[in-house]
């Protein structure tokens, strides 16, 4: 069977890799959804295949015919069936896998792992298990899996229920990769919990005690007046359950969801509240948000918090963003041992649950 790809480069980590490979590079490009769900479809559809099956529908034409894969996957499938490079990984491999930044290599090498992550479970693209696999292919230490909280429906945020029925799925994932990669990492267990007006946290607290690392952020309200934000803020971080302060000031710089202004409250007070009671500030990375913005991003140094750079991933390729945030981090000044996500997995664990 003929596919007309004409790229003849030997490939040899199979066709379901290469798929991955592919919806990773669209991912950390911030190409549209619909483009990533092809390929990561059709690698869900043939992955329980053998590759005998897959050869075989190959050879016979017949990919299309498998739910979930459709031309152009398939045009991937045959081609890295032959030991081929895939014409589309390889023009994508070309376009999207340089670097994103020309600073922070060298604190993004010192980052043991994430804070900040979503999966299919609220408003993230993939399963936790793709997830874990690309942190660890990513060469994180950990990663927390932080999937939002109640009040936020327009995320599918996670009731006590469903976040109790979570925390299970997470320790079969962890025993599953435990196993099969012997890397030694760890999927964390996390929410990113909003902070309600009068500054409690949207989740039972008995809840919040079963988690490892707890993100707080501001989801409603962005517009409140200074003075209730700051107290709502304020309160939120004395909160013992807190342990990270996210995206403190809610605004989006650019990107498909518009741009938003921020939110206006006394900095000074927040992140003094936040060194004060052991809160790390987020540096979110996402390129639509790059929060919080650099002149309060000086603030916060000042008032010596400390910080955690975080991806705020949504999809897999997402992940891939925390070199945003040490770039910015870099350029701030701020020191690698005032980043827990730098700290191994003990030292983060034992900060997190005093």
């Amino acid at each position: 069977m003929s596919d007309g790809t004409t790229n003849n480069t030997e490939y040899d980590a199979g066709p379901v890799a290469a798929l991955r490979r592919i919806a990773f590079l669209l991912e950390r490009a911030r190409e549209d959804t619909y483009k990533v769900k092809a390929f990561r479809g059709a690698a869900s559809a043939i992955l329980p295949l053998g590759e005998a099956d897959v050869a075989r529908a190959v050879d016979e034409g017949t990919l299309v015919a498998l739910p979930g894969v459709g031309a152009s996957s398939a045009k991937v499938i045959a081609a890295a069936v032959r030991g081929e490079v895939p014409d589309r990984l390889a023009s994508l491999e070309a376009q999207y896998a340089g670097p994103l930044t020309d600073g922070g290599a060298d604190l993004r090498a010192a980052l043991r792992g994430d804070l900040h992550s979503h999966s299919d479970w609220s408003d993230g693209g993939s399963p936790i298990e793709e997830m874990a696999m690309t942190a660890i292919e990513l060469g994180h230490d950990y990663l927390v899996l932080t999937d939002h909280s109640p009040r936020l429906k327009v995320a599918r945020g996670l009731s006590a229920e469903r976040l109790s029925r979570q925390l299970g799925v997470v320790d079969a994932v962890n025993e599953h990769l435990g196993s099969d990669v012997g890397s030694g990492f760890t999927l964390l267990k996390g929410i990113e919990v909003d902070i309600l007006d009068d500054g409690s946290l949207d989740q039972a607290d008995d809840l919040l005690a079963r988690l490892d690392v707890r993100v707080a952020s501001v989801h409603s309200k962005l517009k409140m007046e200074a003075a209730p934000m700051t107290r709502r803020m304020v309160a939120a971080v004395r909160n013992p359950r807190t342990n990270v302060l996210g995206h403190c000031t809610g605004r989006l710089v650019t990107g498909n969801r518009g741009t938003r202004g921020q939110s206006t409250f006394d900095a000074r007070a927040v992140f003094e509240a936040c060194a004060e009671h052991d809160v790390a500030v987020e540096i979110n990375s996402r390129p639509e948000r790059r929060d919080p913005p650099s002149d309060l991003l000086a603030v916060a140094r000042d008032a010596g918090c400390l910080f955690s750079i975080d991806s705020d991933a949504h999809a897999p390729g997402q992940l891939d963003f925390l070199v945003l945030g040490c770039e910015r981090a870099e350029e701030a000044g701020i020191e690698a041992d005032r980043i827990v996500n730098t700290w191994p997995r003990e030292r983060l664990m034992e900060w997190a649950n005093p």
